[in-house]
């Protein structure tokens, strides 16, 4: 338990998930380090070479392009399930530690939902640490979402339907967008979607110490991360940068919260569901206690994983 946010640990299953295991053995035959043993190049081409999908569906319309933002262009892709109709807008920000991911490491999870949600999905390649360190990529992730409340209807997306997504660290990069509106204004966001989230940064969390070794994310890895992306330890405590420290949580959009037994990061995600729900705001906490850290990147080998992928493209679509 985490005493000073007094949240029991989501529980582990006895063991991983034997699918899930089968591709953690693929990925250990390669022989690949820690993330935080590789050099910053190495670990981008390999966290691409991995995690980009090779059997992925195919999406009616994707579509490469660049945005203005702050401090010049933001890469986007848009996938649109059905050209010629105005489908409700997913905003996703892609994984890798806030120093990894690329428009294509993400590419299979955004096309599953593009079809599984019969949503548009914006997927934004925000500036990458250690060069461009906190808020630069926060500062691109808000600037895309008021571009697609702004020009959505260029693409088919329904301005007035933004919803906001992310996979570990891009879910921290989506609720803190969350933060940002609800502290600075701009677009209606009408839900978040943090898919086993970075939600503080402190080391910490119980699940830290018990999945110190992973698989596919260590406590080192973590660690990592956090000073790879800061660049003063002030910010630690930065609700922007660690959202589970903000002061209130009251009056954010309704959130669907993924975390994972075998993931360093399951606490700091579950104790930010139960921040919301303290706050008042709805939040639905689905806890896969058999998959380690990034599962819905493996649908296509993992059943639980593709179930789950399901769930989350049917609130998604429908609501909760």
């Amino acid at each position: 338990m985490n005493e000073e946010f007094g949240v029991a640990s989501a529980p582990a299953a006895d063991e991983l998930d034997p699918q899930a295991q089968a591709v953690v053995d693929d990925v250990s035959q390669l022989g690949i380090p820690e993330w935080s043993a590789l050099d910053i190049d190495s670990a981008r081409r390999i966290e691409d070479e991995v995690f980009a999908a090779s059997d992925a569906p195919a999406v009616a319309r994707v579509t490469d392009f660049a945005i203005s933002g702050p401090a010049g262009e933001i890469p986007i892709r848009v996938y649109h399930p059905a050209p010629g109709e105005q489908r409700p807008v997913l905003v996703f920000f892609h994984g890798g530690l806030w120093a990894m991911g690329t428009l294509d490491s993400i590419d299979g999870v955004c096309r599953r939902l593009a079809v599984r949600a019969e949503c548009v999905v914006v997927s934004v390649d925000y500036r990458l640490a250690p060069e461009h360190p906190f808020p630069a990529g926060l500062e691109d992730c808000v600037a895309a979402v008021e571009w697609v409340a702004e020009h959505g209807d260029s693409i088919g997306a329904d301005s007035a339907s933004i919803s906001v997504a992310g996979t570990s660290a891009g879910g921290n990069l989506a609720a803190a967008t969350c933060l940002s509106v609800r502290e600075f204004g701009g677009p209606t966001i009408a839900s978040q979607f943090l898919l086993y989230p970075i939600t503080d940064l402190s080391l910490e969390h119980a699940s830290l110490d018990e999945n110190a070794a992973g698989p596919l994310l260590t406590r080192r890895d973590v660690a990592w991360a956090h000073e790879t992306y800061l660049d003063s330890k002030i910010d630690r405590r930065n609700p922007f940068a660690a959202p589970l420290r903000a002061p209130s949580h009251a009056d954010l959009p309704p959130a669907y919260v993924v975390t994972a037994g075998f993931d360093p990061l399951r606490d700091e995600g579950a104790a930010y569901a139960t921040a919301l729900r303290d706050a008042g705001v709805e939040a639905v906490h689905d806890h896969e206690p058999a998959m380690p850290h990034g599962f819905l990147s493996l649908t296509a080998s993992v059943d639980a994983a593709d179930d789950a992928l399901d769930r989350v493209a049917d609130a998604v679509k429908t609501g909760f």
